[in-house]
């Protein structure tokens, strides 16, 4: 995929991918970590039959530049950044992992611009947090070198395999190239990006904190929503999946059997779900519309 660049107002450039034609839905891809946009190779040539695809490097991963000063509040801002020089108005946004707490700073940002969420593997409530967290939590409650070092200790060569693989059955993640971790960690290590690492470990804290308002997003709004779930997650719960369901009581949900990074291994799935869920919400709109 052709990557392409822009620098934002306050100088750091972003890499991202547009395709598609502009008088399509616009679809916001938002790529957790490791990842990059490269994520979804996948999904995108198919998306763009039907979608304009946005698919930004989020700063400090892939080829976009780090953010002077990094957190989720300002990855968001720089995506909404993008997103206006674009010109980008409705969207669907696609959640996951980390670009979750990224792409709900947008779409609160300009809620009557939603067209929709996909939410993949992404969390917004505290039953996503597993027995994995624990580290997590100890961090935030007493943030000393000890607990630094111990909710650090997966950024490695190991801990980057484990986002693809870990808690995968054998004959699914098999089918994952060892190429695409490995590339992951390469970028990883690139200047100031595992800086941005622990940062947004660090900030993750100040996302938990806005759970509140996010549920009174998601009960004011009720975005349409289509959930596609990879239930061997070593990082989210799969409680998580039932909270995203009360929250958006119309979400249809669909859990497969992949891992954290689903697109991995059920990428021809999971877009065909999400050019059924464009098209049948733009065709619902359209009717309630009178057009």
């Amino acid at each position: 995929m052709k990557m392409k660049r822009l620098r934002l107002s306050r100088g750091t450039e972003l890499s991202f991918i547009t395709t598609g034609e502009a008088s399509k839905p616009a679809v916001l891809l938002l790529h957790g970590t490791p990842n990059s946009a490269q994520m979804f190779r996948e999904v995108v040539p198919a998306l763009a039959q039907s979608a304009y695809v946005i698919a930004p490097d989020l700063p400090g991963h892939g080829e976009s530049d780090v953010l002077p000063v990094v957190s989720f509040a300002a990855i968001g801002q720089a995506i909404s950044e993008l997103l206006d020089r674009l010109d980008i108005g409705p969207r669907f946004i696609y959640l996951h992992d980390w670009g979750t707490p990224v792409g709900l700073h947008v779409a609160m940002q300009a809620p009557e611009k939603v067209l929709g969420l996909i939410i993949q593997n992404g969390n917004a409530h505290r039953t996503g947090w597993g027995p994995g967290w624990a580290a997590q939590l100890d961090y935030w409650a007493q943030p000393n070198a000890k607990n630094a070092a111990a909710v650090t200790a997966h950024l490695t060569l190991a801990g980057t395999r484990d986002t693809y693989i870990s808690g995968v059955p054998s004959d699914v993640a098999e089918r994952i190239p060892a190429e695409h971790w490995q590339e992951d960690w390469r970028v990883m290590n690139l200047p100031g990006h595992m800086e941005t690492q622990r940062a947004l470990i660090a900030d993750y804290k100040n996302y938990a904190s806005r759970f509140d308002a996010i549920a009174k997003y998601l009960e004011r709004w009720q975005p349409p929503a289509l959930m596609v779930w990879g239930r061997h997650d070593i990082y989210f719960d799969l409680a998580e999946v039932l909270s995203w369901m009360r929250a958006l009581p119309r979400m249809e949900a669909h859990v497969l059997d992949a891992g954290h990074l689903l697109l991995e291994t059920h990428a021809a799935t999971a877009v065909a779900l999400m050019l059924d869920f464009i098209r049948r919400t733009q065709r619902q709109a359209k009717e309630r519309d009178g057009e």
